[in-house]
């Protein structure tokens, strides 16, 4: 038999083991994204409601849980059909699968089961419009963003759809249409995308070529377009983030707020469409990570 220090050592490894499993099988849902996913369909949820007082927040944490799950599922998809190339790029080879932790298979199901979880919850606890943007996330993003990646710059357009449209179901969710504040959070994210994409796809443009990724930068060294593409959509998204003022979602002092943090995002975006340099390019980056959400809660705080 074992000694008791055998069997102690055998479930340290034992713990040891389970813990790496989840933390790999945690890894494929993206969770830094699924961070801004949980964040923006909260927030769409909350504005989508009538009034603070009538908030159901059972109601509200399914339809959260329901999203994250679908963009979780979505993300482990996503990494089975891209594991060659991630194996290829720095900052993506010791993801779960290129470094052989979990198989293919296994991430499939996971992401299946995920993806239908979510589905369902979002069926059953909020409504069917939600769902079925929920199914029209995973649709878009697997099936049209994923292979595009391969094939065209214009992925990142595509991309951004499916990127935008948690805020747009936690609306739905809650409000139970589709309306014009509702709209105004999906346009927000949608043009919020590209500075903060621009600016990653320049800092990581040697990663993307060698992956085979046709990334604006990498097919325009020069990177003028890519400047051009990160200055018109921070300029569009100063007007459009003054449409829920407009619409009575929100209050003045929102107003006041965007326009701020609008302005300073987009001198950011213009020094890097000067430059085109990854100081400027991380400063954008920055900047970005730091604008949505300090937007979200100016609008929430003075939600009308």
């Amino acid at each position: 038999m074992k000694d008791a220090r055998a069997v102690v050592a055998d479930h340290v490894r034992h713990e040891a083991t389970t813990a790496r499993t989840f933390g790999d099988y945690f890894a494929l849902t993206k969770p830094r994204l699924n961070v801004l996913v949980v964040a923006t369909s909260a927030a769409g949820y909350y504005l989508g409601a009538a009034s603070t007082a009538a908030l159901d927040l059972p109601a509200m944490a399914s339809a959260v849980a329901g999203t994250a799950l679908v963009a979780g599922g979505a993300a482990a998809l996503n990494q089975v059909y891209e594991r060659d190339t991630d194996a290829l790029m720095r900052r993506t080879r010791m993801r779960p699968l290129p470094d052989g932790r979990v198989t293919s298979a296994d991430a499939r199901l996971f992401g299946l089961l995920l993806s239908a979880a979510g589905l369902a919850l979002l069926g059953a606890r909020a409504n069917l419009l939600a769902a079925a943007l929920a199914l029209a996330t995973l649709v878009v993003y697997l099936i049209i963003y994923t292979p595009m990646k391969r094939r065209s710059p214009m992925a990142t357009l595509v991309g951004a759809v499916p990127g935008a449209l948690p805020p747009l179901i936690g609306w739905v969710a809650s409000h139970g249409r589709l309306t014009m504040g509702g709209g105004a959070l999906f346009l927000i994210v949608f043009l919020w995308q590209i500075p903060h994409f621009m600016a990653i796809a320049w800092m990581y443009r040697d990663d993307y070529g060698k992956a085979g990724f046709p990334m604006l930068p990498v097919i325009e060294p020069d990177g003028r377009r890519t400047g051009r593409q990160a200055v018109g959509y921070a300029a569009a998204l100063v007007p459009a983030s003054l449409i829920p003022t407009l619409v009575g979602l929100s209050g003045l002092v929102y107003a006041a707020v965007a326009l701020v943090l609008g302005a300073a995002l987009l001198c950011l975006a213009l020094r890097f469409a000067a430059t085109r340099s990854d100081s400027s390019a991380r400063w954008l980056f920055l900047a970005s990570i730091t604008y949505l959400p300090l937007l979200w809660i100016v609008m929430m705080v003075n939600k009308l």
